[in-house]
């Protein structure tokens, strides 16, 4: 698998949100957009229209994080913004087989999403139809938290399931505490897709804190 850092919007300046986006253009693999309604998780960040006015701005997929209760009343709003990848918790709906679906029957890329406390075992169902498992390495609703060193497991988890379940064929991405300590540990868990959001937009350089990242696990 081709190794991607996606940095996280939720870190970057709000009021100055393409300039930022604009930093990291030609470093970044993908945008990382976090979506939170204040139910499933506690804060609250980024509607369809911030996917919609950022689709213009840059050339890079645009991955939106639905951290939403019954995302699958959210999904064509952010399909008609401009996502590319839509990312859905496997505990806000308890129709996440249907939910799957309805993103890949438009076209766009579907991944599932797991929680710190969720085991694996609870997607295996849908891992045939997905095209993106992210292991969330904190606890979800903010940025800025501590990498939880005991989801390299699960990562590794998720990499053995890739190769002994029908069909699937997926990419691994981590979210949450990615840096420069913990990046290298996780890709030799088994992940390709890296989140990163204050370790890039926190930083004067955030280009080169891109670089600095893809440094370390190529």
């Amino acid at each position: 698998m081709t190794l991607r850092i996606a940095p996280s919007v939720l870190s970057a300046d709000f009021a100055n949100l393409a300039t930022d986006v604009a930093k990291i253009e030609d470093v970044g693999d993908l945008i990382h957009i976090d979506v939170m309604d204040g139910h499933f998780v506690p804060n609250l960040a980024f509607g369809p229209q911030v996917v919609a006015a950022l689709r213009p701005l840059t050339k890079l997929p645009l991955e939106v994080h639905l951290m939403v209760d019954k995302p699958e009343n959210f999904v064509d709003e952010f399909i008609k913004a401009g996502a590319d990848t839509i990312l859905v918790h496997a505990e806000s709906t308890p129709h996440l087989y249907r939910v799957i679906q309805l993103i890949k029957e438009a076209g766009v890329k579907a991944g599932v999403v797991v929680n710190p406390g969720t085991p694996i075992e609870s997607v295996s169902p849908i891992l045939h139809l997905v095209d993106e498992v992210l292991v969330m390495t904190v606890n979800p609703g903010f940025g800025g938290q501590k990498f939880l060193p005991d989801m390299l497991r699960k990562v590794t988890h998720v990499a053995q399931l890739r190769d002994t379940t029908a069909n699937a064929d997926y990419t691994i991405e981590v979210d949450g505490g990615v840096n420069a300590d913990t990046i290298g540990d996780c890709a030799n868990a088994g992940a390709d897709t890296f989140v990163a959001g204050s370790f890039v937009f926190d930083n004067a350089d955030p280009a080169g804190q891109v670089r600095r990242l893809r440094g370390l696990i190529e």
